[in-house]
């Protein structure tokens, strides 16, 4: 199909749905380098405007990646809820965006839409919205799920504990993971990205983490952020895995340069759900995403970014993962050139993943070479406060001294928590509580009380 208007005496035509999906995305400089983004700001504008009149129902019948060559599209495609799909069926991209902010088009609406919705149209969608839009629209969403934790319910907000470490060095891991849990975070999961992939520093750090948890009877869960076969090897030879991660892409030819396949996810997910290690739930997966990752594989299709990593979230979907998070800022200005793009990024990703019913989360993040800093993530975190996101990250001091980059600090939760009125995970706050470390989810007890925790177990 093709598309055609003119703005003024100009006319603009677009050959594909795929190419009016890129010129119609927001500016960001991740397009510019793959060479799909609109030419100008009226080129967008007109792109835009034909996008608005482009019915839902063509994203099933013209998939932007044909179903014989990718299994991402297979699986968009194969597990497509036509029921669910009913309400919206004869709407428009633009008229489906008039739905989404009706007074009417609750929690409970949404709830039932999702498995109807797909990424492609969720995409679409969010490319005619503005920023408040895409905050207002996910804010009503909630998608929650447990595993020793509930997270995602509402007046809660989860924060993972990040205490990487350049060595894995046990006691730096210790020591950060210590100083994270008398800030009161953690409840999301205790989550180490290793500094080296082996199956024996992997299962150091997964038993380091375990007997921490169970030590001190801490109601949340542990991840070790290496490849999942190497989860996999784990898993067998009878390491604590809670729960398994993996970063994945929105084509199968991006999940193979990650050395992955859907197969070999459901084959961990297996291992993982007949471990039984949860007590509250059984979602037992984490993943991970971030635009650009597909064009830093070569494997987008000349489809824009953002698409892309809508695309992912059906991976991340067919799971049932306790945690969904896009590591927004994190691959550099080569693919979200500044603040503002990277502020947009994180509101359409958070936005996208819980129209389609993932519980979203967001690493609001930056390298040291964008054009970006403490403020811009301080903006994005507010936002994505209000908007619900399910959990963000904790951080000593919100500098990963290991993967490099500026993130959110233990400091942070606190903010957002008390600004918007937010309590942590309730297994977790009752802990917290129990442990004398915070009272009503909030406010940290004096430095003497935490003590207790070093001390009397």
């Amino acid at each position: 199909m093709s598309y055609a208007t003119t703005l003024g005496r100009t006319r603009h035509a677009f050959g594909s749905l795929r190419e009016l999906m890129a010129k119609a995305t927001p500016l960001r400089s991740g397009d510019v380098l793959a060479g799909v983004a609109a030419a100008s700001a009226e080129e967008r504008a007109a792109a835009q405007l034909l996008l608005a009149d482009v019915p839902l129902a063509d994203f099933l019948a013209y998939p932007l990646i044909p179903y014989e060559s990718d299994e991402v599209t297979r699986l968009i495609v194969d597990t497509h809820d036509h029921a669910a799909f009913a309400p919206v069926t004869g709407l428009t991209v633009g008229r489906f965006r008039d739905w989404l902010l009706r007074y009417e088009t609750d929690s409970t609406v949404l709830a039932a839409l999702a498995p109807g919705l797909t990424p492609e149209m969720v995409a679409a969608v969010s490319k005619l919205m503005g920023n408040q839009d895409l905050i207002l629209v996910a804010s009503k969403v909630r998608v929650v799920t447990a595993f020793r934790s509930t997270i995602g319910l509402p007046g809660r907000l989860s924060v993972r504990l990040q205490p990487n470490h350049p060595t894995d060095d046990p006691h730096g891991i210790a020591a950060s993971t210590l100083d994270g849990l008398l800030y009161g975070c953690g409840d999301a999961v205790i989550g180490i990205n290793p500094a080296t992939d082996s199956v024996g520093a992997v299962e150091t750090l997964l038993r380091l983490l375990d007997e921490l948890i169970h030590r001190y009877e801490i109601p949340t869960q542990s991840c070790i952020l290496a490849h999942v076969t190497t989860a996999l090897q784990c898993m067998a030879n009878g390491a604590p895995v809670d729960l398994v991660f993996q970063s994945v892409a929105g084509t199968e030819a991006a999940n193979k340069s990650f050395g992955i396949s859907l197969s070999l996810l459901a084959e961990a997910r297996a291992a993982a759900l007949a471990l039984k290690r949860g007590t509250v739930g059984d979602n037992c997966m984490y993943f991970e995403t971030g635009q650009g990752s597909c064009l830093s594989a070569g494997a987008h299709h000349g489809l824009d970014q953002q698409t892309c990593e809508a695309r992912a979230y059906a991976v991340a979907r067919a799971f049932k993962p306790l945690l969904v998070n896009t590591v927004v800022g994190f691959i550099g200005p080569e693919y979200l050139y500044d603040g503002k793009q990277i502020i947009r990024a994180g509101l359409e990703d958070h936005f996208c993943g819980k129209l389609l019913g993932l519980p979203m989360g967001v690493d609001v993040c930056y390298t040291n070479h964008a054009e970006a800093d403490q403020d811009d993530m301080d903006t994005l975190l507010t936002l994505l406060g209000v908007a619900g996101c399910n959990f963000i990250m904790g951080i000593p001091g919100a500098d990963d001294i290991m993967l490099g980059y500026q993130s959110t600090s233990f400091h942070d939760s606190h903010y957002l928590r008390q600004v918007l009125g937010l309590k942590p995970a309730p297994e977790f706050e009752a802990w917290l509580e129990k442990m004398r470390i915070a009272a009503d989810g909030r406010r940290l007890l004096p430095v003497g009380a935490q003590h207790l925790l070093l001390q009397g177990r």
